[in-house]
C-alpha cells in the first residue's frame, strides 16, 4: 500500500516514522517547511514527496493539519486523489469536519473516514516526532453513522501495525462529546490553574499533583483555540458543569461546612474508584 501523509509535525512526523519502521508500505510526505522535507528525505523516512504527480499513486492519505486546513487541502487536491482511495485525518474535532469531508469525498469518487489518535506530548513539530508515540494508544475512527465497515477495517489494520493498542469506531458526535470531557476540558483547567498568583512560588512546594494538573498547559495556543471553537457547544457544556461543581466546594468552604465538604470529597473518591473498576473490567 502507498500512504501519503500531509503535514509532518508531531503526529504526521511520528506516523511516517512508524510506517517506515514498522511496515513495508510505501510512504510519501509533504510539509510546508523545506527544512523538514529535506531532513525527512535525507534520512530515508520518506520514499518521496507527496505532490501533484505522486498523490494519484496513493491508496491512503492521512491529513495531519488543523481542522480548516484539512478541508482546504481536500478541496484543492480533489482532482488528484485517486478514485477509491481513502482519505483520513488526525484532528481532535470531528463533527463539522466529517460532514464536509464525506461530502467532498462522495462528489469526487474517493472515501473519507475521520480519525483521531489519542497520543501526543508537550513538545510539537518534526523534531519531537517519534515512531513509538502511538504504542498502546487508542485510535478513534468516526465514519458517518459510526459503524464499522471495510474502510474502517483497512485503517484499523494499519493503525494496529503502527502500535496502537485499540481502535474505537464511533460517531463524530459521540467523539466530540467525549473529547470535550477527556481532553479539551483538562487543557482549559490546566491553563487556568498555572495562571494563579501563587504559581510563581511553587518551587519546593510542588510534587505529583502540581505536575499532573499543570502538564498540558504547555500547549499550542493556535491549534487549541481552533479545536475549542470547533467544538464549542460540547466544551461549553463541560465547562458550565465544572464551574457548578467547583462552586459546591467553594460554598462549603465559605460556610465552614465540614460535613458538606467531606461528602463532596467522598463522592469524588467513589466516582473515581467506580470508573477505575470499569476500566479494569473491560
Amino acid at each position: 500500500m502507498n500512504i501519503g501523509v500531509v503535514g509532518l509535525g508531531l503526529i504526521g512526523g511520528s506516523l511516517v516514522k512508524a510506517i517506515r519502521q514498522k511496515t513495508g508500505h510505501g510512504v510519501l510526505g509533504f510539509d510546508k517547511s523545506d527544512a523538514v522535507m529535506e531532513d525527512a528525505l535525507k534520512t530515508g523516512v520518506l520514499d518521496g514527496r507527496l505532490d501533484a504527480m505522486t498523490t494519484e499513486k496513493c491508496d491512503t492519505i492521512i491529513v495531519c493539519l488543523y481542522p480548516d486546513a484539512v478541508i482546504d487541502w481536500m478541496e484543492k487536491n480533489r482532482a488528484l486523489i485517486p478514485k477509491g482511495a481513502v482519505v483520513t485525518d488526525t484532528c481532535g474535532v470531528k463533527g463539522v469536519l466529517c460532514a464536509e469531508g464525506e461530502a467532498l469525498a462522495r462528489e469526487n469518487g474517493f472515501a473519507f473516514v475521520g480519525g483521531h489518535p489519542m497520543a501526543g506530548k508537550e513538545k510539537t513539530g518534526w523534531r519531537a516526532s517519534d515512531p513509538s508515540l502511538f504504542e498502546g494508544a487508542s485510535m478513534i475512527l468516526t465514519p458517518i453513522g459510526g459503524e464499522e465497515n471495510q474502510l474502517t477495517g483497512v485503517l484499523s489494520g494499519l493503525y494496529r501495525d503502527l502500535g496502537f493498542g485499540r481502535v474505537v469506531v464511533t460517531t463524530p458526535e459521540h467523539h466530540d462529546r467525549m473529547i470535550a470531557f477527556t481532553s479539551q476540558l483538562p487543557h482549559v483547567l490546566s491553563s487556568a490553574y498555572v495562571r494563579s498568583s501563587a504559581a510563581v512560588g511553587h518551587h519546593g512546594f510542588s510534587a505529583g499533583s502540581y505536575r499532573d494538573l499543570s502538564r498540558v498547559a504547555t500547549l499550542n495556543e493556535n491549534l487549541w483555540t481552533d479545536l475549542f471553537l470547533a467544538n464549542r457547544a460540547a466544551l461549553q457544556t463541560e465547562l458550565d458543569e465544572m464551574v457548578r461543581r467547583l462552586n459546591e466546594y467553594a460554598d462549603a468552604l465559605r460556610a465552614s461546612d465540614g460535613d458538606v465538604l467531606r461528602s463532596l470529597l467522598r463522592a469524588g473518591r467513589i466516582a473515581k474508584e467506580e470508573l477505575d473498576g470499569k476500566v479494569l473490567a473491560e
